[in-house]
């Protein structure tokens, strides 16, 4: 293969170092040993960049609209790319695609890509939708390449035409990153350890969630059918696992009843593959994603999925095969797919052997590394 040369520099941006820490660091790490590479994040701990040869660049850009920071953090970016000479800028989640875009079109960066995840416009209706569609098209119309991470996804913004038809490429099978099969995997010591920590029985059969806790993640709803969940299976308890964002946790106990001295609590964490190894089944009633990685890493660990049935997600699991599905905000349909789930370890052991078969096959990191390092090369070649 015909390497474009270490010279070649690209800079990555985003908004959260969560999406790094979750996402990017194995990518992180394969685009490095190619590229000089430089990551601008809203974080100075370089923590997040250890034992990864990448330049961080710490930059506040502020997830929601705030019109007078916006441009302060368009002009450093359009700054930082002019003066980096980069070859090429690769943004990933909404505003940082707004942001980097603009800046890199202004700086005539040649190669410049933005990475659809999940439109925050989905479930917004009315002047706003409006709005953050019409900045998605501003993406679309200054990026010279696009990708997004999910089929479904890909429909999605074609059909809300967003995206001409052929102008964006899918990311492998799916996925951003795909998973590290090496670190999520099934682990019985793990397993009985964090059961242990949390003082969750080790017969329990225990659903988990994983990620920012935001009510359009549907934590409520977990909430709301996990209180039915208890009263049908004895042995049910929930981990819930990632930030506060939303300040829900304090609702969500209330909304779960009786049934929230059954919940566990952990906040963010370095190592959610431990906390998938402990679960039985993992829920990601979410009413928006561009794909749901969680789902994969729990598949990893041979862990089935309850989710909602939304564009992105559909995309994650085979319904029937590796999971289940239910109307988004439905939280009797998403109780009564866990408590399916949680009383029957013969389906459970079926689909969470289907789901890993499948991961192996189609998502893992390898795999999708593999993809974006051939499509680097021939897009800043054709740049």
């Amino acid at each position: 293969m015909n390497h474009p040369g270490p010279g070649k520099r690209l800079c990555v941006v985003t908004t959260s170092d969560l999406i790094v820490r979750f996402f990017l660091r194995d990518w992180l790490r394969a685009l490095s040993a190619r590229y000089r590479v430089t990551l601008v994040v809203n974080t100075a701990d370089r923590e997040l960049t250890h034992g990864i040869d990448v330049e961080l660049r710490p930059m506040p850009i502020a997830r929601d609209i705030a019109p007078f920071a916006d441009l302060g953090a368009l002009a450093r970016l359009a700054l930082l790319f002019a003066r980096g000479r980069y070859d090429g800028v690769i943004s990933i989640a909404p505003k940082a695609g707004l942001l980097a875009a603009v800046a890199a079109r202004l700086a005539r960066v040649p190669f410049r890509c933005h990475v659809f995840q999940g439109e925050v416009w989905a479930t917004r209706k009315g002047a706003m939708r409006s709005l953050l569609k019409a900045l998605d098209r501003v993406v679309v119309a200054s990026c010279t390449h696009l990708l997004v991470i999910s089929r479904s996804e890909h429909a999605f913004l074609e059909r809300e035409k967003v995206l001409a038809s052929g102008r964006a490429e899918l990311i492998s099978e799916g996925s951003l990153s795909g998973v590290n099969l090496d670190r999520f995997r099934a682990d019985p010591r793990a397993r009985a350890e964090v059961r242990a920590e949390l003082g969750i029985p080790a017969d329990a059969a225990v659903a988990l969630f994983m990620g920012r806790l935001r009510r359009d993640k549907g934590v409520l709803d977990l909430a709301r059918a996990f209180r039915i969940v208890a009263d049908q299976v004895p042995d049910a308890w929930l981990l819930v696992v990632g930030p506060d964002e939303d300040g829900v946790r304090e609702i969500a106990e209330r909304e779960a009843g009786p049934s929230s001295g059954r919940i566990r609590w952990v906040g963010l964490t370095d190592r959610p593959e431990r906390y998938h190894a402990a679960a039985d089944a993992i829920a990601l009633p979410s009413y928006r994603e561009g794909f749901g990685n969680v789902i994969l890493e729990a598949a990893a660990a041979g862990v089935p999925a309850v989710a909602s049935r939304i564009y992105g997600i559909e995309d994650a699991l085979l319904e029937g095969e590796t999971g289940l599905m239910h109307a988004p905000g439905d939280a009797q349909a998403l109780a009564a797919c866990l408590s399916r789930l949680l009383k029957d370890p013969a389906l459970r052991a079926e689909m969470g052997r289907k789901a890993l078969e499948r991961v192996r096959r189609d998502f893992s990191s390898d795999a999708v590394n593999a993809f974006w390092l051939a499509y680097l090369e021939r897009s800043l070649e054709a740049s």
